[in-house]
Formats: structure tokens, sequence, C-alpha cells
């Protein structure tokens, strides 16, 4: 077994060294994910970063290491990481693990003795996933900070992308070469990084498909594109739920006409849009009205919900940036139904329109066509697909006025729930957290979506997941003044290294 104190210190040094660098460099890049950057093949951001994070990959003391960039046509590229089984040549393990001098040829991992460190049949396997494409810009970046801008203060790494979740790749490296140094082990390892996660993850079937013989059946994934709900312990996440984009569309007349002239008469397309949205959402509650969309929650994330908010109140929904004077939809002194609303209950949010001119251009006019983009987050139970139809039916039903209504899916993806934890991964996540930060680890649902989590959920029935992150209370991802708080970055790259030894060592 690996000893904590030395693989943390180890990999603590490792990542003021070489992944703190290589993070600022990747800040810079604008890699825009797919949605975001329709000509992303021809700007050649994303290819860019993969190519960068390969030959960072190349660079490290990993023995067995093969690297390869993999770009299907018309698709996103994606880094494919494969590492041999390992074991030290002894119980007692050696400080270099035979990985300090270099990488000795792909497909063969050797120990300081040069005997082979694992079978090449060994059909046990750890998938790591992570992703390099970003969000948007996005404004409201304080004096002195912006997206392509990295800025280290008060230990945290500011700039698009490093928190989510381009550290990802970096960290999953960085535990393997301790592991190897420490005289740890593992089974055979697959790094996974794609770059369309936050497009949906579009391209990650076929690429899945295209190397199923390659990436085998894991018995463990390890995902750190999530959250943490503080910064003093290690985080799991259990749960996530699913999202669901409908694009209603509302149109009344065939081109705009004179506000002056028409109003009183003609219907505004923006006020049956907004009759149509009370259809699905009480507008005083939120509570959303569609059957379909609804779940109910199961006993054990019951139990988790109920024991973080005994435990921490509504620390982990308390940080957002309010105005003066507002304030969440469920009160503070309900922690437990605060943490509920947030991973187990549907919403729905307005995040675009088109239609609407700037109040700067709006003209005395009563506009043809009102389209709003709704996003619905789905509880993780919930089938997405048939989500959308049933909402897709209500909002068509009956237009008012007769107006041509068209409600639209685009993506429709389920969440995921966690299979039950096996008693080896919460003893070692326990342990893990423990050592970096002094408590034990927590498990709880997060709220946003992970699509490739439920495609490898429904591939791998039989997998353990360890789902963590480094977004904690104030890194805000997708949102201005983005980072990654440095200290949780190494904290749980040891953890995953520390699982990593504990997996093939289970039996």
């Amino acid at each position: 077994m690996l000893d904590a104190p030395r693989t943390i210190r180890r990999i603590e040094d490792r990542w003021r060294d070489a992944v703190e660098p290589a993070l600022t460099d990747y800040i810079r890049i604008p890699a825009l994910s797919p949605a975001f950057d329709p000509d992303w093949e021809a700007n050649g951001h994303l290819a860019r970063v993969v190519e960068d994070a390969a030959a960072w990959a190349r660079g490290r003391a990993v023995a067995g290491l093969a690297v390869e960039v993999v770009a299907l046509p018309g698709r996103s590229p994606v880094l494919l990481v494969e590492v041999p089984p390992f074991a030290p040549a002894s119980a007692a393990g050696t400080t270099d693990g035979g990985a300090g001098t270099g990488n000795p040829p792909a497909g063969r991992a050797e120990d300081e003795a040069g005997e082979p460190a694992g079978r090449e049949d060994d059909g046990d396997a750890v998938l790591l996933y992570g992703h390099l494409d970003k969000q948007p810009p996005m404004t409201g970046w304080r004096e002195g900070l912006g997206p392509w801008e990295p800025v280290v203060e008060d230990g945290r790494l500011y700039g698009r992308g490093g928190a989510d979740d381009g550290y990802a790749l970096y960290a999953s490296i960085t535990a393997i070469e301790a592991v190897q140094a420490e005289g740890g082990r593992h089974a055979r390892l697959v790094c996974l990084i794609e770059t369309g996660e936050e497009s949906g993850s579009p391209d990650l079937p076929a690429y899945v498909e295209h190397l199923a013989d390659r990436i085998g059946t894991p018995s463990l994934v390890v995902c750190l594109d999530s959250f943490c709900g503080d910064y003093d312990r290690l985080w799991t996440t259990t749960s996530l739920r699913g999202l669901l984009d409908v694009d209603l569309t509302v149109t009344v007349l065939r081109e705009g006409v004179h506000s002056g002239s028409a109003s009183g008469v003609v219907p505004d397309s923006f006020r049956i849009a907004r009759l149509l949205l009370d259809r699905i959402e009480d507008p005083a509650t939120g509570r959303l009205l569609v059957p379909e969309l609804h779940a109910t929650v199961p006993p054990g994330r019951r139990a988790e919900i109920e024991a973080v908010a005994a435990d921490l109140g509504d620390a982990l929904t308390a940080g957002f940036p309010y105005v003066d004077g507002a304030g969440p939809a469920v009160p503070a002194t309900e922690p437990t139904a605060q943490l509920t609303a947030k991973t187990w209950a549907p919403t729905l949010t307005v995040i675009g329109a088109d239609g609407l001119p700037s109040v700067r251009d709006a003209g005395n006019v009563l506009r043809p066509t009102t389209t709003l983009s709704l996003s619905f987050r789905l509880p993780p139970t919930v089938d997405a697909a048939a989500a959308g139809r049933a909402v897709a039916a209500v909002l068509e039903a009956d237009p008012p006025y007769g107006a041509r209504v068209k409600a639209a899916v685009p993506s429709a993806e389920s969440g995921w729930d966690a299979p039950p934890t096996a008693g080896w991964l919460r003893a070692a996540a326990d342990e893990a957290s423990v050592a970096g930060w002094g408590q034990p680890a927590r498990s709880l649902g997060e709220g946003g979506s992970i699509p490739f989590m439920g495609m490898l959920g429904e591939r791998f029935p039989e997998a353990q997941f360890l789902l963590t992150g480094v977004l904690g209370p104030g890194s805000n991802a997708h949102g201005p003044n983005e980072f990654l708080d440095l200290r949780t970055g190494r904290l749980v790259t040891a953890a995953v290294a520390l699982v990593l030894d504990r997996h093939a060592a289970r039996a």
C-alpha cells in the first residue's frame, strides 16, 4: 500500500513543478466547445489543447505509457492514454517503482529489476475521464482577471477551464506517476479525454464504440469533472441531474407591425409564450407541473442529503452572489429542502431568446415571433427523451389565439444515479480524505449534468464510480472569475493515486 503522506508530498511537488505551468498555458487558449465555436476545426484551438496535453503526458515518467490523439472525421478529437498494469518488484516496494528515468516501451511496464510489472492479459481496468473544451468567456470578470489570462491569487488559479475540467488529464497522469514512483500498484489504466463535454458530448458515444476493444470493461471509472461541497474534505458525487433543452417558438404575424396601430387587436407573441410557460411551471413557486419531469428520491440519496445538511447546514447553498435584498427560493433554514431542490428536483431556466432586439434597438413594433430557449434540469432517474415529448405536447396543445407554436427538443440527456458504493471504495475515499484533509469523505448528488456518466452507467453496469472534482464554493464554472483552488487540485490528485493503489489491492 502507498505511504499516504509521502505520496501527497510527491504530488504537491509535481503540481508546482509541472502541472501548474501546464494549466497556465492551457488557460490562455480559447478552446471553446464546438457548440460555441462552429469553426472549431479551422480555428484549431481544440486540436492545440489536445496536442499540448499529449506532449506533456509523453514527458512524464510513467512505465509503459502510450499516448494517442484520436480524431474521427468531422468529430472533435479525443486523447487516449493507456498504461499497462503495474506492481513493484517486492512487497516492500521501491522509491522509484521503475518509472523514475523515462518511459519504457508502450505496452510493457517494468520495475527496477526489469521484471514485468503486470500481465498483459489482465482484464481488469480503470477508466479515467476528463475534458479539455471550454465554455464561452462570459462577461463580468473583475478587474485584473479574464477568461484567457491565467492569474494566481490567494492559492487560486483564475481563468476559463482550469477547474472545469482542464486539470483532469494532468491530475490523472500525475496520480499514476506517483503510484509507480512510490512503490504502489495499479490495474490497466485508460484515460479518455474528450473535447465536446460542454456541448453535451455528442461525439463521445462514437469514440467509445470506436475504442471499445482498447477501453475494455473497467471495474472502476474515475471522473474529475464534478463538484466539492467545500475545500475541507474529499467529496464524491453519487448522482447527476439530466438536462433537457427545448426551443419554444411562438409566431403570430408574417412581419412586424406598428404597435400603435395593432396592439389591442394583435396578441403579443411574448405574452403567448408567457402563457405557455405557465402550463409547465407554477410562476409563483417555480414548481414544474408536468408529471413526467418528477421522480422519487431514493432512500439512500435522501440519507446522504440529510447527513450533509445536519453536518454543514446551508453552507453548500449560501455562497451565491445575490444582489442586496434577494435570496433563495427555499429558505436557508431548510437546508435539507435546499439540497434536495438542487439535486433531485426538476427546474426550468429561460437561458436565451431570439426575436427580441436589444433595449437600445427596440422600436414600437409588435414583433412577429418570439423564441425562448428553455433549459430543464431533470432528476437523475427521469427519462429525458420521455420528458421532452411530454413538455412539447403540453406547450403545443391548443395554441392561444391560434398562434403557430413549435416546441423543438434539440437535446435530451438523462441523468445518472450511481450504483451502491462498494465497501473497498468507500473505505479508500475516506482514507484518502483523512490523509489529505484530516476528515472523512462526504457523498452527495450534484445538480449539474455529465452526459458521459449516464452513458457509462448503461454500458458498464457492474463498474464502481469515483466521481469527484474541484468545483467548490465560489469557483464559478461557466461564469466569470472561474478559479481552481490549487490545494484542492493537489489533494484530489493524491486521492486518485491512493484509490488506484487500493483498487489494485482490493482482492
